[in-house]
């Protein structure tokens, strides 16, 4: 569901459309003329036909911010952000990569909110980060091993395609 990809919900926009809605509801239009008129779905319109049937105009003017309200408050996020800068290292991971199952368990420890990693990527963006790969390389990084496993293991673990008998060639 949702909008169609790049489209965002203009959230100061829906209180006026759905004032208008209201003074087509004064004039006698039905709910399905009016998600017409609107272009919004016959589902809105009949609930905002409820509400104001219920309290008129004004029933209409407020609604409460779309979506489940997040549980880390928009105060943590800067402190969040501040134990994320120190380091994993301090955070007691053994080794300087931030992963977001890490990040997950840091707000656990920190805030005691259990955070899905999927979800934890949303909360990186809040605070302006994102997913960044390593720009160094390992400095443990062992070479010989490196060419010994390319030439030697992968060729025997990879797949290659299977050869067609010559009469299949055309």
């Amino acid at each position: 569901m949702g909008f169609p990809k790049g489209q965002k919900r203009d959230f100061n926009a829906l209180p006026r459309r759905r004032l208008k809605a209201a003074t087509r509801f004064d004039k006698g239009l039905a709910p399905a003329e009016v998600a017409r008129h609107l272009g919004v779905s016959c589902q809105s319109a009949s609930r905002w036909h409820k509400a104001w049937e219920k309290g008129g105009k004004s029933a209409l003017k407020k609604t409460s911010k779309a979506g489940r309200p997040p549980r880390l408050r928009p105060r943590d996020l800067p402190i969040l952000k501040r134990a994320l800068k120190a380091g994993p290292g301090e955070q007691g991971f053994p080794t300087e990569l931030w992963t977001t199952q890490r990040v997950a368990q840091v707000i656990q420890a920190r805030f005691g909110l259990a955070y899905p990693p999927d979800h934890v990527g949303r909360l990186l963006g809040q605070i302006g980060w994102s997913c960044q790969r390593p720009t160094t390389r390992a400095l443990q990084r062992d070479k010989a091993a490196i060419r010994r496993w390319k030439q030697g293991i992968w060729p025997r673990l990879k797949k290659s395609p299977e050869r067609r008998p010559d009469h299949c060639l055309h």
